[in-house]
């Protein structure tokens, strides 16, 4: 059974930090790709970054582009999402989540019906 627990979310003022991260178990997850997807109210679950579990490869969003970066401890099992420069437009619920079919193209890893495994989410807020 995957479980991924996300914690490190909360309150900034804009231009402060958050580092989000992602407790992964229930499995070896060297052959997966993990992504950060980001949900506002009213809108849609957005993708926000990805990373590969073996090779490191990475993918980020324009807009979080130059001040986000994932990453992750292989030997803790965990991702991480450190998110800098923040806007009040990245105020979101953070969602980690596996994809147990590795990496992919741009449009595979981006899209949220291709990950199978969700955290519950951990909320970022952002004040101007």
């Amino acid at each position: 059974q995957v479980q991924l627990v996300e914690s490190g979310g909360g309150l900034v003022q804009a231009g402060g930090s958050l580092r989000l991260s992602c407790a992964a178990s229930g499995r070896t997850f060297r052959n997966y790709a993990m992504g950060w997807f980001r949900q506002a109210p009213g809108k849609e679950r957005d993708f926000v970054a990805a990373i590969s579990w073996i090779g490191g490869s990475t993918y980020y969003a324009d807009s979080v582009k130059g001040r986000f970066t994932i990453s992750r401890d292989n030997a803790k099992n965990t991702v991480y999402l450190q998110m800098n420069s923040l806007k009040p437009e990245d105020t979101a619920v953070y969602y980690c989540a596996a994809r147990g079919r590795g990496w992919g193209t741009v449009a595979v890893i981006t899209t949220v019906d291709e990950y199978a495994y969700w955290g519950q989410g951990t909320q970022a807020t952002v004040s101007s």
